[in-house]
């Protein structure tokens, strides 16, 4: 059954978000509204502060100014709450090998609120979805990176989350796979979930985002949907748009020195 919500309901509020490291500006004034059901593109360069803005928006780095609301509260004020809403997939993850999927979802779904055979008995069901029934009682230090991928993004949906955090999700995953999880997103869209989705794979986000952020340099320097931002930049894909406004235009001639040295020139 399909949630019923309204666009217009707000999930996460960022007014004048800055952090500094040191002498370093990182942030340097985010303002942002994000409705309840949108799939959001989070994009920029490496050091762009698309990483800053995620971990303050989970609770995991402190010491910025600015106002930072989740469903409808500060962050500072609901220091745990708002967290059993929330679903994460880091790009790079530590995972529990020497557990089984059994136990560590199991355990991951207990962390989150929910009891033991609850857990266990969604855990498996979304294992048999990825195909990997088989291996629900072995350990996970014997699977591939791309079954360890699957169970990550198992573990971040487990406790049925409100917004969802994914920074590069896609990793080692098979083309199947990969043609499931972009429609697992627009499902969950559809029912109200809200997505940010950080990568560097420009031609996915492009396809599914419904909405697009490019930070750069610590401020947002464009935001709407991808019809929007090519009108606006008059350019043909997202990489492009991507170039234009990140002001990086070396990617060719890099390109041939590279291959120049390796071919001994």
């Amino acid at each position: 059954m399909i949630a019923i919500y309204t666009n217009e309901e707000v999930v996460l509020c960022l007014k004048d978000l800055k952090k500094d490291y040191g002498a370093k500006s990182v942030l340097k004034g985010i303002d942002l509204k994000v409705n309840r059901g949108q799939i959001i593109g989070y994009i920029g360069p490496n050091g762009a502060g698309k990483s800053t803005t995620i971990k303050i928006l989970l609770g995991l780095e402190g010491d910025y100014s600015g106002t930072v609301e989740i469903f409808g509260k500060e962050i500072t004020d609901d220091k745990i709450d708002f967290k059993r809403k929330i679903g994460y997939v880091p790009e790079i993850a530590e995972l529990y090998d020497n557990l089984t999927a059994r136990e560590y979802l199991t355990f991951v779904g207990e962390l989150y609120g929910m009891g033991f055979e609850e857990a266990d008995e969604k855990a498996q069901r979304l294992m048999n979805v990825f195909g990997l029934e088989e291996v629900y009682h072995t350990r996970i230090s014997s699977y591939s990176k791309g079954m360890k991928q699957k169970v990550l993004i198992i573990s971040s949906l487990l406790h049925n989350p409100d917004l969802l955090f994914l920074d590069e999700p896609l990793s080692g995953l098979d083309a199947n796979s990969v043609m499931v999880f972009k429609e697992i997103l627009g499902v969950l869209a559809a029912n109200g979930k809200t997505i940010f989705y950080s990568s560097h794979i420009m031609d996915v986000v492009e396809k599914i985002s419904n909405r697009i952020i490019l930070i750069n340099d610590g401020k947002i320097v464009a935001d709407g949907s991808f019809i929007e931002l090519k009108e606006q930049n008059k350019e043909g894909t997202l990489e492009q748009i991507f170039n234009q406004l990140t002001g990086f235009n070396e990617h060719q001639a890099l390109a041939e020195e590279f291959v120049s040295i390796v071919r001994g020139g």
